[in-house]
């Protein structure tokens, strides 16, 4: 294993993130060769690369096949930006109004859908002497932001007679794309749209990940690749046009800080949701729900130490959890491994608690550091 700018060494946390870039490398690279050469590919990296580090993931990326960013926020297109990240950058979500002139000099892409919206590009406009790049965001479904369907083809041909706007793009999102009946609607609704306009030179998406593994005879140029690429899959159950062989990029990991031997009948951790039935022998390693680790978990997971599958006992603690290691042999400052690219995935907890893996790989980012490894 080969550290990169970040290593164990300078972290003062006996716990800590591992970011494989090579896995990150690998995920772009499969999802490249089973999409046809003519459809760009847009990384989204919003939520500082779904937990990941944006700034990091950004550049192996874009080596490996990416053809553009898309974030959330300005914020986080300006933080790609102050990393010098040159790509094309695009604001998926809605942006504030103030913000157009910032993102503009910046050379950063918003989402519009409404006459406040170029407005305030002409503004912008008329400040800086530079026109913004947009995207108009339609709403074929999804029920969030966008322009309603009837309303989209006069938008859109009034936004390309404007000449203090870049239109750049069309887009939209699904909303389920693990249904085919409901995402077929949205679908119709789209190509509907985009065929009653002049679409040359325009970038068309409306397919995600889960979307372009899917669905056929869609009217796009580009799709946005999310979860898969830190190899994680959406749930899906329709027939897939390709599968990926995807690795999980982020690891989790923390170093056990004590080692300690429980009497039989006694309790562990807050509320004693866990009674020993026999003497066992408890690690305890510095990681708790302020890490981002939930709650829900306690005595529902597994860490690993030295090639031996370990229960997490006790509620998980603000800053700690406990490990049943009887039997093995482990001393203090060893590593106890709670997510890994194989067995202790990300998805095994997203199942534990009936949620979906994105939420989970966002919430891991608040106190741990990161490690970058390949």
């Amino acid at each position: 294993m080969k550290n990169t700018r970040q290593t164990q060494i300078n972290t003062h946390r006996d716990a800590w993130i591992e970011i494989n870039l090579e896995s990150a490398a690998h995920n772009v690279k499969e999802f490249r060769q089973n999409i046809p050469d003519n459809i760009k590919i847009l990384g989204v990296v919003k939520a500082d690369a779904y937990g990941h580090g944006a700034a990091m993931l950004a550049p192996i990326m874009l080596a490996s096949g990416i053809d553009m960013l898309g974030v959330a926020s300005i914020d986080e297109g300006l933080d790609l930006r102050r990393e010098k990240i040159d790509c094309d950058i695009l604001v998926v979500g809605a942006v504030p109004v103030w913000s157009f002139e910032i993102a503009a000099e910046n050379n950063i892409e918003i989402s519009i859908f409404s006459e406040t919206h170029i407005n305030a590009c002409k503004q912008a406009y008329e400040r800086t002497g530079i026109k913004p790049e947009v995207h108009i965001k339609l709403d074929t479904g999804m029920n969030r932001i966008g322009l309603e369907p009837d309303k989209a083809v006069d938008f859109i041909k009034k936004v390309q007679m404007c000449d203090f706007i870049n239109l750049k793009g069309i887009f939209s999102h699904l909303a389920n794309a693990e249904s085919a009946k409901r995402t077929q609607k949205q679908l119709e609704c789209w190509n509907n749209i985009i065929s009653q306009i002049n679409t040359d030179g325009l970038l068309l998406h409306i397919l995600n990940t889960a979307g372009s593994m899917t669905y056929k005879n869609v009217t796009h140029n580009m799709v946005r690749m999310g979860i898969a690429l830190y190899g994680l899959c959406p749930d899906l159950d329709n027939k897939l046009l390709f599968m990926p062989e995807l690795k999980q990029v982020m690891g989790l990991k923390g170093r056990i800080t004590n080692i300690h031997n429980m009497p039989e009948g006694s309790g562990i951790s807050y509320g004693y949701t866990y009674i020993a039935d026999k003497e066992v022998k408890v690690a305890t390693i510095p990681i708790g729900y302020a890490d981002g680790v939930p709650r829900a978990l306690s005595n529902k997971i597994c860490g690993e130490i030295n090639g031996v599958k370990i229960k997490q006992i006790g509620n998980i603690t603000m800053d700690q959890m406990m490990f049943d290691i009887t039997g093995i042999d482990a001393v203090e400052g060893d590593i106890i491994t709670l997510l890994d690219d194989n067995e202790l995935s990300v998805d095994n907890w997203a199942k534990i608690l009936n949620t979906i893996n994105y939420e989970l790989t966002c919430r891991l980012k608040v106190r741990l550091p990161r490690i970058y490894v390949r």
